[in-house]
């Protein structure tokens, strides 16, 4: 199986009052959503499935890639990593799956599926991780197929 988390861009700062799901793209992260969109469209087989958390920032973000996407609770911003894995199937999903969420359960579960401490993979803005789970000689193992942070594309 496949797995992408894809961290929403560059939003607007978090202010004291304000409802943090509401909080949209700034002009700069416009442009690194749609740097990135268009490299994972090229990147991405048809039949991805595409999950986004119901944060407008996410929902922004995904829209930029013009694919169908569904927006589960379950990648909110206070969610676990073991709740991002549920929603996409992790491991025996047959399909490529797309998150689009939120730092710090993006690099959360990034980094369970590592073995890394949990706290030890950020996640950069607009950023995307690609892993993989595949057996090799009887062990299944867990692969890093790319990742890619939208200023250097």
């Amino acid at each position: 199986m496949d797995l992408i988390f894809w961290r929403h861009a560059e939003a607007e700062d978090w202010v004291e009052g304000c409802d943090d799901m509401q909080r949209s793209l700034t002009a700069r992260g416009e442009k690194q959503a749609k740097r990135m969109a268009a490299w994972l469209d090229r990147q991405l087989p048809e039949g991805t499935r595409i999950i986004c958390s119901p944060a407008r920032r996410c929902e922004q973000t995904a829209l930029a890639l013009g694919r169908k996407f569904k927006m589960r609770t379950e990648l909110a911003p206070d969610t676990t990593p073991d709740a991002l894995l549920a929603a996409a199937g992790w491991p025996n999903g047959k399909s490529v799956v797309l998150l689009v969420g939120h730092q710090p359960s993006l690099g959360q579960a990034i980094s369970l599926l590592l073995g890394l401490q949990q706290d030890s993979c950020p996640v950069r803005k607009g950023a995307v991780w690609w892993i993989r789970t595949r057996e090799r000689d009887g062990d299944v193992q867990t692969v890093v197929v790319t990742v890619q942070a939208p200023e250097l594309l």
